[in-house]
């Protein structure tokens, strides 16, 4: 069963898609990008640094704790992964663009959970830094919190941040800032071709990207099948490095337009088989 959000997705779904497009790319120029000059925020639950997916690309690592006043702060932080979750994203994200530099943010803990004041305080950080690109493998819950939520995908949006986030895996949950339309949402789909997205045309969830048993790397130079929206994300955040790496004037609304045209063809119903766009199985020469 796949994740929730991706029901758009579904293979005998997918007809559903078909729009006709206002414009089309068919041999984007970004595609042969590797990421060069990007760098990729991963907020998570850390990235292991020397581990073998990540291609020595990680340059920073930072943390947020919170203080004796219930505070959250920033701190400088080892290049570890409490989970594995945040080195998962890292691992795809290099793979698809192995130039991109990554920067960890940890906000999750052992078990892969944060409070939600934690992972504002770290998607601050990453705009405050001025980091073009962030992959947002989880989200937020709670409505106190959904009007800084609004405010920080906003105010990404205007200071040039791309947000790429994952949608919800619990069925009917609202989840922030991934509901957002300032930011690039997310959910999966079951192909196995890395490099087969599709956009649809009826929010919440705009695009659609490989998440069904994905190899991904893990915590201790190991590496495990995962599915979910979160792994479908990094698919996405690698595509948008490539766009920033070529466009690197490019506004989150461009990038966003850029994905949306260049998406893969929807399967027509009467063969139901999948018409790809050109680029749709290419790697980065």
């Amino acid at each position: 069963m796949l994740p929730a959000w991706s029901e758009p997705f579904l293979r005998e779904r997918l007809p559903e898609l078909t729009r006709r497009r206002p414009f089309e790319t068919a041999a984007p120029a970004w595609f042969g990008s590797k990421g060069e000059g990007v760098t990729v925020a991963i907020v998570d639950s850390g990235v292991e640094g020397d581990h073998p997916a990540i291609g020595g690309r990680l340059i920073a690592s930072v943390r947020v704790e919170i203080d004796d006043e219930d505070e959250p702060v920033v701190i400088d932080d080892n290049s570890i992964d409490v989970v594995g979750h945040g080195t998962a994203c890292a691992g795809i994200i290099h793979a698809l663009a192995p130039s991109a530099d990554l920067v960890s943010v940890r906000v999750l803990g052992k078990k892969n959970t944060a409070k939600g004041i934690a992972f504002a305080r770290g998607l601050h950080w990453v705009v405050e830094q001025g980091i073009g690109v962030a992959n947002l493998s989880l989200s937020s819950g709670s409505e106190e919190l959904f009007a800084e939520f609004h405010e920080l995908a906003d105010r990404a949006y205007f200071e040039n941040t791309v947000l790429v986030c994952a949608a919800s895996n619990t069925p009917g949950r609202s989840s922030y800032p991934s509901l957002f339309s300032s930011v690039i949402s997310v959910a999966a789909h079951d192909s196995p071709d890395p490099l087969t997205w599709y956009y649809n045309p009826r929010p919440p969830v705009e695009f659609g990207a490989r998440g069904v048993d994905v190899p991904v790397a893990w915590r201790g130079g190991a590496s495990i099948m995962g599915t979910g929206n979160s792994f479908a994300t990094p698919h996405i955040t690698a595509l948008v490095a490539r766009i920033r790496a070529t466009y690197p004037d490019s506004t989150p609304f461009e990038v966003k337009a850029l994905l949306a045209a260049t998406a893969a063809t929807p399967p027509q119903r009467s063969t139901g088989r999948s018409r790809r766009s050109p680029h749709s199985a290419q790697e980065p020469s």
